[in-house]
């Protein structure tokens, strides 16, 4: 692979990358350089809330193999911008990665584990050493990481119970460290040093279990503290909706003996003052400490997933709380030290559980949660008051595999179905035309289908209207809705066309989903109350509860799930199993469905007219599940793949068509399974931009070209073959030559990877041009489901130096490559 240029991260060719992040508690945090790191699948992301007054996921890390479950910065005590964060995942192993600007994956060896990590802290000690505690199951493990190396220090072992949340912290004035971990019978258990650890050794003072503290009835979820003054202050959160603030003092031996012999004898009728009960802990050697409930907050109605501190620079003391009840409270201390409640924000309707974590940003201005669904909400303060928050702008994502994808037709936004059960758009924010193109972010900005079933497949019809197939037997075909075009060309910068002014002048103003339905709903203008009116507590979530929205900026998570509906057009009944692959015509005036089949009979693909959305034929070919469909871009033929190891061509029968006066296809070609060039599944096909070429590959690691002899009625055959090392599981051409004679395709694999390649043409056959590719080494970490290069632009008029490349897969992303037409023969360092 000497000539292959080789981006691991492929962060300079990455325009646009979007994905949810994953539903645990602790699995984003956010760092003093202003950077958001959070699990995504099998992989770490890292996103910039502040890119160009916007947000971008910037970096991917890979290399869990299970899902990530936690993160967490290692931070500096001297408040520096942190340079390393750590992972643990469902694999059972913990990674320190080092982060820089290039965003290369520099990590270390794994940390093994008993069980899945499910929690993480970290401590900054002397000579650029942290002390790094990881939960696992019936375990916690220290270890020792000086950037060079890492250690094993300790294994406790937290017997017949589960830890699910812990924190590190050090003693003010003093060098004495403790550890406060909870387990899932409501107790937190505090372990200190048997000594202060001395710079100087290698190994680190083993800890033991000195205290523990009760008072929670349910599961502890989450642990923080932060200094108060010459105290500790530690933040507990439970299953039970219960927040309890803990003081932990630093007492002498001699405090020790006073303060226990004061407790002991104090007459409550004598005492005229409430005295709050003190447990005077012996840490080691003269070290002592009390420990005291400072607090129980109570304002959650839900699970407390998530407690985070932090401090002004005025020397303002918050707590932030996310809970299960779809809230985040702001709490603070009042004049006379009584906690209250200051601030409440997140999410109103819409289908979601709440939120599995919460932080503050460094300057304690902004604030972000992410949700069940793994969507990603921002807030930031306001200057004119500091309890009025205004939520802000932030990338998310799919929450599960991403199994399809396709660009409209002018390219001006993608579109992608998965297995979340939704459908999302993902444009560009152009905030002028004169700006350059750095500083255009793409961003989700409808969902314009929430469903009931995992989804599995989409095709475009028109700039505006797309069908959908998912894991039931029908076939559901939408059309914008006004207030998104409206809202549509005031984001993008899209220009005003006739199709859409069609729809703005006669179609819904937007959709809802009816209680316990499946189908989007349309609402007219006259539906929608245009006074608000005083409504009884029943009525406050009605059948029809879209509300239109004007929005010049991408919109926030609650926008997204319950006011950028489609309205459904049709419901194409035909299929006796569930959809699995659709294609339309350029046009769109025709539509190909198939869905899993185990038989001919069921594997037949059915042909629609968009028109009269009336059945046009069945074109029976395979014998197993049809696994893609694609029409020629000449509308000629039709060309289908399948489970059953062949592929079939279907062609435009143009005397038939003229004579029922609607499209009518007949098998062409199909290839034979004993002599056929793929021995397993094919999975995947394209068509080259002029209909001369179309691509095949699938599970037995082979990529076929195929081309028809010199007379149209010749049948097609092989000119070119590739195998590789991984099986084949998406492919697409460019939409146009790079030079003449010169094609370049993209192609997919089981592994995560994405290859450019070109080919060149000799006469009626293709080359591999072996000196120009471009391997995108782990572009997704598990399987590329589906590829599509951008169609070209009016604005481009062909003359870029690259083509955008989408790509999904089954990490939950959703990605798009700047593709470089010139492709130079070098070894990039990965």
């Amino acid at each position: 692979m000497s000539n292959i240029q080789i981006h691991k991260n492929n962060s300079n060719y990455t325009i646009y990358a979007s994905a949810g992040c994953n539903p645990t508690p602790h699995c984003a945090d956010w760092g003093d350089n202003g950077l958001i790191v959070f699990g995504a699948h099998n992989s770490v992301a890292v996103l910039d809330p502040n890119y160009n007054n916007s947000a971008r996921q910037i970096a991917t890390y890979t290399g869990h193999e299970g899902r990530v479950n936690t993160v967490h910065w290692l931070r500096s005590s001297t408040f520096q911008p942190e340079t390393y964060f750590i992972s643990g995942a469902d694999d059972s192993n913990a990674i320190v990665w080092k982060f820089d600007k290039q965003a290369k994956n520099v990590n270390f060896e794994p940390l093994k584990h008993d069980g899945p990590v499910t929690d993480l802290s970290s401590r900054q000690l002397e000579n650029n050493k942290w002390l790094i505690a990881a939960a696992a199951e019936q375990t916690v493990t220290l270890w020792i990481f000086d950037t060079i190396k890492i250690t094993l220090a300790q294994k406790i072992i937290n017997q017949n119970s589960y830890t699910l949340g812990l924190c590190l912290f050090q003693l003010p004035k003093s060098d004495q460290l403790l550890l406060a971990f909870g387990n899932d019978k409501g107790n937190v258990l505090i372990w200190a040093q048997d000594k202060a650890f001395e710079s100087n050794n290698t190994d680190l003072d083993p800890f033991r279990m000195v205290h523990q503290m009760t008072g929670h009835e349910d599961w502890i979820r989450a642990l923080d503290a932060v200094k108060d003054g010459d105290d500790i202050l530690l933040a507990s959160s439970a299953q039970d909706n219960f927040i309890r603030l803990w003081r932990i003092s630093k007492r002498s031996a001699e405090q020790a003996r006073e303060n226990s012999v004061d407790i002991c004898n104090i007459n409550e009728e004598d005492s005229e003052e409430i005295r709050v009960e003190e447990k005077i802990i012996h840490l080691c050697a003269n070290n002592w400490c009390a420990i005291s409930l400072e607090s129980v907050l109570y304002g959650h109605e839900g699970w407390v997933y998530g407690v985070n501190w932090h401090r002004s620079k005025e020397n303002d003391l918050r707590l932030l709380s996310v809970s299960i009840d779809k809230s985040i409270i702001i709490w603070a201390p009042s004049e006379d030290g009584v906690w209250m409640e200051q601030v409440r924000v997140g999410e109103v309707g819409g289908n979601s559980l709440g939120f599995y974590g919460g932080k503050f940003s460094s300057n304690g201005k902004s604030i972000f949660g992410h949700s069940y669904q793994g969507g990603f909400h921002i807030w930031h303060q306001s200057p004119e008051s500091d309890n009025l928050w205004t939520p802000g702008i932030i990338v998310g994502g799919h929450f599960d595999e991403v199994r399809d994808l396709a660009w409209a037709p002018n390219g001006e936004y993608l579109l992608t179905v998965s297995a979340d059960q939704t459908s999302r758009i993902h444009a560009p924010w152009r905030r002028s035309s004169d700006e350059e193109d750095a500083a255009v972010t793409w961003h989700e900005l409808a969902r314009p289908q929430v469903h009931g079933y995992d989804m599995q497949t989409l095709a475009i019809l028109s700039r505006y209207k797309f069908a959908s197939g998912a894991e039931e037997k029908i076939v559901r075909t939408f059309q914008a809705s006004t207030n998104f075009i409206e809202n549509f060309r005031r984001i993008t910068g899209a220009q005003a066309d006739v199709e859409g002014d069609a729809v703005l002048k006669n179609l819904p103003k937007g959709a809802s989903v009816p209680s316990l339905g499946l189908s989007n709903k349309a609402v007219y203008s006259a539906d929608i109350d245009t006074v608000p009116q005083q409504k009884h507590i029943k009525d406050e979530y009605p059948e029809n509860y879209f509300v239109p929205v004007t929005l010049d900026a991408p919109p926030q998570e609650e926008t997204l799930m319950q006011n950028t509906l489609w309205p459904e057009m049709q419901k194409l009944y035909g299929h006796g199993f569930e959809i699995y692959s659709l294609a339309a015509t350029p046009d769109g005036k025709v539509l190909a469905s198939a869905c899993r089949a185990t038989n001919e009979e069921h594997a037949q693909i059915i042909l629609w007219d968009t028109t009269t959305w009336k059945q046009i034929q069945k074109l029976a070919g395979h014998k197993l599940t049809v696994t893609q469909l694609r029409f020629s871009p000449d509308s000629r033929l039709l060309l289908s793949v399948s489970r059953d190891r062949t592929w079939t061509l279907f062609e435009r029968a143009e005397e038939l068509t003229v004579a029922n006066n609607q499209p009518f296809y007949r098998i062409k070609q199909k290839s034979a399974p004993k002599v056929s060039v793929h021995s397993r599944i094919i999975w995947a096909c394209d068509w080259s931009h002029d209909s001369k070429y179309f691509l095949t590959g699938g599970r037995d690691a082979v990529l076929g070209v195929w081309t028809q002899g010199d007379a149209e009625k010749a049948d097609w055959g092989l000119c070119l073959k590739e195998t590789y090392t991984n099986p084949v599981t998406s492919l697409a051409f460019a939409p146009e030559l790079v030079t003449t004679g010169i094609y370049q395709i993209a192609i997919g694999f089981s592994n995560g990877d994405i290859l450019l390649q070109q080919l060149e043409e000799e006469g009626k056959t293709l080359r591999a041009v072996e000196e120009s590719k471009i391997l995108f080494e782990k572009a997704h970490d598990s399987t590329v489901k589906r590829l599509q290069f951008q169609p070209l632009r009016d604005s481009n008029n062909g003359n870029s130096d690259y083509f955008l490349l989408a790509s999904c897969g089954e990490d939950h992303f959703v990605r798009i490559f700047k593709c470089p037409k010139a492709i130079e023969a070098t070894v990039v360092d990965a």
